[in-house]
C-alpha cells in the first residue's frame, strides 16, 4: 500500500503538471477565441491528452516504474488521447456544418428553420430567429398598413378640405363682388359659411385627437362614473341628427353601472359610434344602445340598421379614413370617428369590435368593470 505522504506527493506533481498544461491551453484558446469551434475543440482534446500523459510520466518516475511498463502505459494513454482528439475534431466539424446550415438559412430572403437536425443550442437559436423574423414580418406588415392608411387619410382629407373650401371661396367672392345682394340670399350664404366652417373645425379637431392617440399623448383623467349617464349624454347629443334623418334612437343601460374612465374621452368615443350608426341607418330605421355586465367587464353595444358591412371590409372598419362602400355610403366627417373611438377604448385597456347582426351592424365596446 502506498504511504499517505507518497500519495500526496504524487497528487501534487500530477496536479502541477496538469495545471501547467491547462494554463498553456487556456492561453492558446484565448489567442484562438475568434477561430472555428472545431479548432478550439482540437486544442481542448490535445490539452487533455497532454495533461494525462504528463501526469503519467510524473507518476511513473516517482514510482520507479521500469521502462517497459512505462512505455505500455504511455502507449495506452496516447492511443486513448488520439481517439479523443479524433472524436473532438469530428464533433467540431459537425458543429461547423450545423452552423453553416443555420447561417445559410439566415441569409435567405425569408428565414426558414433548417430541416437538418441541429444541436440543442443551435436548434434553440433557430427557434428564436424564426420568432424574431415573424415579429419583424408582422412589424413590416403593420408599417405598410400604416403607410397605406396615411396615404388614404391624406387623400380623403385633401378631398374633404377642398370641397368646403371651394364652396367658401365661391360664396365669399359672390358676397364681396356684390353678385348676391338680396337679404335672404345673403343670410343663406352666411349661414352656409358658418356650417362649412364648423365642419372644417370638427375635421381639424378629429385630426388633432387622432394625432394625440397615435403619438401616445392621450392622457386620461379617470373617475368613477355611471355608464348610464355617459350613454344618455351620447344619445342626447345625437338626437338632433337622428330627428333630421328620421331615425329612432334609444338607450338601455342599468342605472348606476360603474366604470372607472375618462368621462370626456369615453363619451366622445360613444358619440362617434352613435353618430356613425345614425349616418348609415336609413330613414325610419332604429339605432339602439345597450349596456350590461358580463364576465367581469362592461359591454356597450350600438346596433344600427345600415344593411350590413361586406365581410371583406369588417377588419378595416376602424382603420383611419376608411369609409366603406355598398350599404354604408360615405357621409360627413373624414372617416376618423371610428379610428378615434378605437384609440380611446384601447387607451382604457378595453376592446372594440364590429359584426353584422340583424338588419345592420353591431358595434361592441368592452371595458374592465373597475380598471
Amino acid at each position: 500500500m502506498i504511504p499517505f505522504a507518497d500519495l500526496l506527493l504524487v497528487v501534487f506533481y500530477a496536479a502541477l503538471a496538469a495545471l501547467v498544461v491547462a494554463a498553456a491551453a487556456l492561453g492558446l484558446l484565448r489567442l484562438l477565441r475568434a477561430r472555428s469551434v472545431a479548432v478550439q475543440l482540437a486544442v481542448v482534446a490535445a490539452a487533455t491528452v497532454l495533461a494525462t500523459v504528463s501526469g503519467i510520466l510524473v507518476i511513473s518516475y516517482l514510482m520507479l516504474i521500469n521502462d517497459h511498463d512505462r512505455s505500455v502505459v504511455l502507449t495506452v494513454a496516447v492511443s486513448a488521447g488520439l481517439v479523443a482528439a479524433v472524436v473532438s475534431v469530428l464533433l467540431g466539424r459537425r458543429l461547423v456544418a450545423a452552423n453553416r446550415v443555420l447561417v445559410e438559412a439566415v441569409r435567405a430572403d425569408r428565414f426558414r428553420p433548417p430541416a437538418a437536425p441541429l444541436p440543442a443550442e443551435l436548434a434553440e437559436l433557430s427557434r428564436e430567429l424564426e420568432a424574431a423574423y415573424d415579429r419583424l414580418a408582422a412589424a413590416h406588415e403593420r408599417e405598410q398598413a400604416l403607410e397605406a392608411s396615411r396615404r388614404e387619410l391624406v387623400a380623403w382629407v385633401s378631398h374633404d378640405l377642398r370641397t368646403p373650401l371651394a364652396g367658401l371661396r365661391a360664396m365669399a367672392e359672390a358676397l364681396e363682388d356684390g353678385v348676391v345682394a338680396d337679404g335672404p340670399t345673403v343670410r343663406r350664404y352666411h349661414g352656409r359659411i358658418r356650417v362649412e366652417v364648423d365642419r372644417l373645425a370638427e375635421m381639424v379637431d378629429d385630426l388633432f385627437e387622432l394625432s394625440r392617440i397615435h403619438a401616445g399623448a392621450l392622457r386620461l383623467s379617470r373617475e368613477r362614473v355611471g355608464l348610464a349617464d355617459l350613454v344618455a349624454e351620447a344619445v342626447a347629443g345625437a338626437e338632433a341628427l337622428a330627428r333630421a334623418k328620421g331615425v329612432r334612437i334609444s338607450g338601455d343601460v342599468r342605472a348606476g353601472l360603474p366604470v372607472h374612465v375618462d368621462a370626456g374621452e369615453l363619451g366622445r368615443a360613444l358619440r362617434n359610434l352613435v353618430v356613425n350608426a345614425i349616418r348609415h341607418t336609413p330613414g325610419d330605421g332604429a339605432v339602439e344602445i345597450t349596456g350590461e355586465v358580463s364576465g367581469g367587464e362592461v359591454r356597450v353595444t350600438v346596433a344600427d340598421a345600415c344593411g350590413g358591412i361586406p365581410e371583406a371590409d369588417l377588419p378595416r372598419v376602424f382603420d383611419v379614413a376608411f369609409r366603406g362602400e355598398a350599404a354604408r355610403t360615405p357621409g360627413g366627417g373624414a372617416g376618423l370617428g371610428l379610428a378615434i373611438a378605437r384609440g380611446i377604448v384601447e387607451a382604457h385597456a378595453g376592446e372594440i369590435g364590429v359584426a353584422n347582426a340583424g338588419p345592420g351592424c353591431r358595434f361592441e365596446v368592452r371595458l374592465p368593470l373597475l380598471a
